[in-house]
C-alpha cells in the first residue's frame, strides 16, 4: 500500500484540494440529520418555537413567571425585556443572553403552564400574586414549594421541561393574537432552505471531487506507463529475462490499470469514509445520547471484519497477479507458435496447458471473490442489527421522555453514516489488496537498477566526427550467472571502408560478439574501442547513432514500408529511403505493390516473405548512413543471386563504413577483407578466404561442408 501512497504524492496539491472539498461535503452531509431533527422537534412538535424564550410577553405574565424565580433571576428577566407598550406587551432585547434566559425561564414556564391547565390553577396563581404583593409570601417560599413538587415527580427531564415551556410560549403568542401557524411555516421554510442549500453544495463538491480525482488518476496512470516503459526500454536482456516479457506487459497494462482505478476510489470514497466516520462519531457524542455504546460496538465489529478480510485475501491477490503473468506467458507462446503447434499436431496439449493456467487463475479469483462477497452480508447484518438496537433502546427513551423523536432520528442517521463509511471501505477492500500488489510490482520494475549505464562523464564532445574504427582488446564475456565465458580473449580491428566477416559453428559466440558492440551487454574483461575511445566512455545514444544493426530475424513494425525504412531517424529523406531500398535489392518488390512505399506492413512484417523482410531490415540500416554496419546473419533468407547483388551494391555505396558480417555461408563472406573464424568462443583463425583455406583447419572443415573439392582446389591454386 505504501507504493500507492507514493504514487499519490505526485499529485499532492490536487489531493489536498480533494481532502478540503471532502471536508466541506462531510460537513454538509452531517448537517442534514441535525436539520431533520430540528424539523421534527422544533418545526412540527414545537410549532417553530426553538426554545423557552418568548420574543414578546405580556407584562403581567412576566410578573407571574418571576414569582417562581430567585431575586437574581427575576432581575435578569426584567432587564432582558424592555418597557411595556400601550398593549402591555414587553419585547425581548436583542442583546440579551438567550441561553441564560432559556435556562432560567424553563422551570417557571413549565410550572405556570401546568398550573394554568390544572383545575383552579388560575385562581391559585392569582392568590399567590396577591400574597406576594402583600408580603405574605416570599420568593424563597415559592421556590421551596416548587422544589418539593419536583422531587415528587418521576422522569422529569430537561427535554420534558422544554416541551412544556415551549407549549407555554405558544399559548402566550396565541394570547397576544400572533399567527402561530405562520411562525411554524416560517421556521420550516428557513430550515428547509438551509437543507436545500447544503444539498446543492454537496452536489457541486461531489462533481468537483469526482472530476479532480479522475484527472489525478488518469495523470498518474499516464506518468506510470511512461516511466515504466522508459525504464523497460533501458533494460538489458538480463533485466528483461528476470521479469519475463509477459510479466512486463502485464505490469505496463493491467497493473497500472488496477492502480489507476483504485486511486479514483481512494480519492473519492476511501478518503471520504474516515472523514465522515470521525465527524459522525463527534456528532453522536454531541447529541449527548446514552446510546453511544452501540456505535462503539458496531465500529469494533466492523474493524475486526475488515482486518480478517485483509489477512485472508491479500496473499491470494499477490498469487493472482503472478497467475495473470503465467496466463499471459502461455497465451503469448501459443499464439506466436500456432504454425509449429499445428505442424506437430500439439493443439490438444497446448489447449490443456492453457486450460490448466486458466483454471488455476479462476480458482484463485473465485476464492478472493467469495471472501469479498462474504463481507457484504456481514456488514449489512451489523448495520441492520445496529438499526434495530437503536430503535429498541431509543423507543424506550422516547416513551420515558428522555429522548425526542427528532433526536432519535438524527442518532439513527448518524449511526448509518458511520456504518456506511465502513461499508464504503469494505467495498474498496475488494480492490485494495489487488491494487496494492499491482503497485508493488510496478515499483519493483522502477526500482530495478539497469546494469548498463552511461559514464558520469562521457567523451562524446571530444570525439568529433566518428570515423568508424572498431577494435576489440583481449575481450572476454560471460552471461550473468554463467560459470564459463561465452567469449575469451577476442582481439581484432574492423577498419573503416573494409569488411570484417565472422564465421563459425552454431553457438560459438558470433552473435554475442556482435551484441557487445552496441552495448547490449558490457564486456566482462578487456575493452572495445571506437576511434580509440572505450565505448563505455561514449553515451549509448552517441554510440548507437553511428551503428546500423540488422538482427538475425528482421524485425519490422506495424505501419508502412516508408515508416519502417525511416525508422532510423527523422532526418532520413525520401532520397535516402529510395537509395537504401535500391542497395538492399528491395525496390523491385516494393514497386510491384499498389501503394509502393506507402504499402502497409503488419505486426512483425507477417504480410511479407522472409526474404523481403530481411531486405527491408537491411535497407532500414542503410538509410541512416551509419559509420559501422553490423549484419547478424542477415543474408540467410536471400537467394545466391540477390545476396551477391546486395553485397556488391553495399560495397559500392558504403565504402567509407566499417562492415561486420556474421554469416553461416562462406559464399556470403568470400570477398571479405578480413574473416574471423570462431570456435567455442575464441578466434582460431584470422585472414582472407584463401589464407584461411591454407592455414586454418576449422575454416577448411567449414569450407568442405559448403564448397566442392573443385572450388576449394581452385581457391588454393589461386593462393599458390
Amino acid at each position: 500500500m505504501k507504493n500507492i501512497f507514493r504514487f499519490l504524492l505526485r499529485a499532492k496539491t490536487a489531493v489536498v484540494i480533494i481532502v478540503l472539498l471532502l471536508i466541506v461535503q462531510a460537513y454538509c452531509d452531517l448537517a442534514l440529520p441535525s436539520y431533520t431533527s430540528d424539523l421534527l422537534n422544533v418545526g412540527l412538535q414545537q410549532g417553530g418555537i426553538e426554545d423557552a424564550v418568548p420574543e414578546t410577553i405580556r407584562a403581567d405574565r412576566l410578573k407571574t413567571l418571576e414569582l417562581f424565580m430567585t431575586d437574581a433571576d427575576a432581575s435578569q428577566a426584567e432587564a432582558a425585556y424592555g418597557s411595556a407598550d400601550s398593549k402591555g406587551i414587553r419585547t425581548l432585547d436583542q442583546d440579551a443572553d438567550r441561553e441564560a434566559l432559556n435556562h432560567l425561564l424553563l422551570l417557571p414556564e413549565s410550572a405556570v403552564y401546568q398550573m394554568q391547565n390544572a383545575e383552579g390553577g388560575d385562581a391559585i396563581l392569582a392568590q399567590m400574586e396577591q400574597a406576594f404583593d402583600a408580603g405574605m409570601l416570599s420568593r424563597a417560599d415559592i421556590q421551596n414549594q416548587l422544589q418539593e413538587k419536583i422531587s415528587q415527580m418521576e422522569n422529569l427531564t430537561d427535554d420534558f421541561l422544554e416541551q412544556v415551556a415551549v407549549e407555554y410560549v405558544s399559548s402566550e403568542y396565541e394570547a397576544q393574537g400572533a399567527d402561530v401557524e405562520h411562525i411554524r411555516n416560517q421556521y420550516l421554510w428557513k430550515v428547509g432552505g438551509k437543507m436545500l442549500a447544503m444539498a446543492a453544495v454537496m452536489a457541486v463538491v461531489a462533481v468537483l471531487t469526482g472530476y479532480i480525482a479522475s484527472v489525478v488518476s488518469a495523470g498518474i496512470g499516464r506518468d506510470l506507463r511512461k516511466q515504466l516503459f522508459s525504464k523497460v526500454m533501458g533494460f538489458t536482456s538480463a533485466e528483461i529475462e528476470k521479469f519475463s516479457t509477459a510479466s512486463l506487459i502485464t505490469r505496463c497494462t493491467n497493473d497500472i490499470q488496477q492502480v489507476q482505478m483504485l486511486i479514483v476510489m481512494l480519492l473519492r470514497m476511501v478518503t471520504y469514509a474516515p472523514i465522515l466516520a470521525v465527524a459522525g462519531v463527534i456528532k453522536v457524542i454531541q447529541t449527548g445520547s446514552s446510546m453511544s455504546w452501540i456505535i462503539v460496538a458496531a465500529v469494533i465489529a466492523l474493524g475486526i471484519c475488515i482486518a480478517v478480510l485483509f489477512a485472508v485475501a491479500y496473499p491470494k491477490f499477490k498469487m493472482m497477479q503472478a497467475l495473470v503473468d503465467k496466463l499471459n506467458l502461455v497465451s503469448r507462446e501459443i499464439l506466436s507458435g500456432v504454425m509449429p503447434i499445428r505442424a506437430f499436431r500439439r493443439q490438444a496439449y497446448e489447449e490443456n496447458r492453457f486450460d490448466h493456467a486458466n483454471t488455476e487463475l479462476m480458482h484463485t479469483q473465485l476464492f478472493t471473490q467469495r471472501t469479498m462477497t462474504f463481507m457484504m452480508p456481514v456488514m449489512m447484518l451489523i448495520m441492520n442489527g445496529v438499526s434495530v438496537l437503536i430503535v429498541w433502546v431509543g423507543g424506550h427513551g422516547v416513551d420515558q421522555g428522555t429522548i425526542q423523536v427528532g433526536d432519535l432520528t438524527a442518532f439513527i442517521t448518524y449511526s448509518m453514516v458511520i456504518i456506511m463509511s465502513f461499508l464504503m471501505l469494505s467495498m474498496i477492500s475488494i480492490m485494495l489488496p489487488r491494487a496494492g500488489v499491482a503497485a508493488d510490482r510496478i515499483q519493483e520494475v522502477l526500482d530495478t537498477p539497469v546494469s548498463l549505464q552511461d559514464a558520469k562523464v562521457t567523451k562524446d564532445a571530444e570525439m568529433g566526427e566518428v570515423q568508424g574504427k572498431l577494435s576489440f582488446h583481449d575481450v572476454s564475456f560471460s552471461y550473468p550467472g554463467a560459470d564459463d565465458p561465452v567469449l575469451a580473449h577476442i582481439d581484432f580491428t574492423a577498419e573503416p571502408g573494409k569488411t570484417t566477416a565472422i564465421i563459425g559453428s552454431t553457438g560459438c559466440g558470433k552473435s554475442t560478439l556482435l551484441h557487445l558492440i552496441p552495448r547490449f551487454y558490457d564486456v566482462t574483461e578487456g575493452s572495445i574501442t571506437l576511434d580509440d575511445v572505450d565505448i563505455r566512455e561514449i553515451s549509448q545514444k552517441k554510440l548507437r547513432s553511428v551503428i546500423g544493426y540488422v538482427p538475425q530475424k528482421g524485425k519490422l513494425f506495424s505501419g508502412t514500408i516508408e515508416s519502417n525504412l525511416k525508422y532510423g531517424g527523422e532526418d532520413i529523406t525520401d532520397e535516402d529511403m529510395t537509395s537504401a531500398a535500391r542497395i538492399a535489392q528491395a525496390t523491385e518488390f516494393i514497386e510491384e505493390k499498389t501503394d509502393g512505399f506507402q504499402s502497409s506492413v503488419a505486426q512483425n512484417g507477417s504480410n511479407v516473405s522472409g526474404g523481403q523482410r530481411q531486405r527491408l531490415a537491411i535497407a532500414r540500416a542503410i538509410a541512416k548512413h551509419p559509420k559501422i554496419f553490423l549484419f547478424d546473419d542477415s543474408f540467410s533468407a536471400l537467394d545466391y543471386k540477390t545476396d551477391a547483388a546486395l553485397r556488391a551494391a553495399l560495397a559500392r555505396e558504403t565504402g567509407s563504413a566499417a562492415v561486420i558480417i556474421v554469416a553461416q555461408r562462406i559464399s556470403t563472406i568470400l570477398h571479405a577483407d578480413q574473416i574471423l573464424v570462431m570456435d567455442e568462443g575464441r578466434i582460431v583463425g584470422k585472414g582472407t578466404h584463401t589464407e584461411l583455406l591454407q592455414n586454418c583447419d576449422t575454416y577448411m572443415e567449414i569450407a568442405r561442408g559448403q564448397l566442392s573439392e573443385a572450388e576449394i582446389a581452385r581457391d588454393l591454386k589461386g593462393v599458390q
